[in-house]
């Protein structure tokens, strides 16, 4: 693991609030995970999802404009495709942290969004998933090793593809 993004993954993690773009309404996709996993882990967590004011429970916005409060960190599960818009969104409200997943196959992954984000100094991880480093599970501190064992785990290597 390189130290950029050793370095990027803990200041994602020390920011509090979250917000959670692709919230789905399905329930059982990454973002919704995601969101449940930073909640018991005392972050303040917002969902996005574009489609639905709220599911089973949880209030969602539009957009990251329509959050009440000062986002620190976007953690972005969306189709590829959404997520250059999500960056752009980062980039209009000074967001400075925000995490892509992508784990095995290509994720949220969208190369446009990455140079966009590095382009306007947002600390950008391009690659993995947080649940390899917020209290892992088993099957994530394996997937993290094999990652990291690869030398995938780099945020310079993930920009040249």
């Amino acid at each position: 693991m390189d130290t950029k993004f050793k370095e990027r993954v803990n200041a994602f993690l020390a920011q509090k609030n979250i917000a959670f773009a692709g919230y789905s309404s399905e329930g059982a996709e990454v973002a919704n995970h995601l969101y449940d996993k930073f909640e018991k882990n005392g972050y303040n967590v917002y969902a996005v999802n574009l489609k639905a004011d709220e599911v089973k429970n949880v209030t969602c916005y539009p957009d990251l404009k329509s959050i009440p409060e000062k986002i620190d960190a976007v953690m972005i599960s969306t189709p590829p495709k959404g997520t250059l818009e999500v960056v752009k969104q980062c980039v209009e409200l000074g967001i400075k942290h925000v995490w892509i997943h992508k784990s095995i196959g290509e994720g949220s992954y969208n190369k446009e969004a990455v140079q966009l984000a590095e382009n306007n100094d947002i600390e950008i991880i391009p690659m993995a998933c947080p649940m390899m480093f917020l209290k892992p599970d088993a099957f994530h501190a394996c997937f993290k090793w094999i990652l990291n064992i690869r030398g995938k785990l780099k945020i310079k290597e993930e920009q040249k593809n």
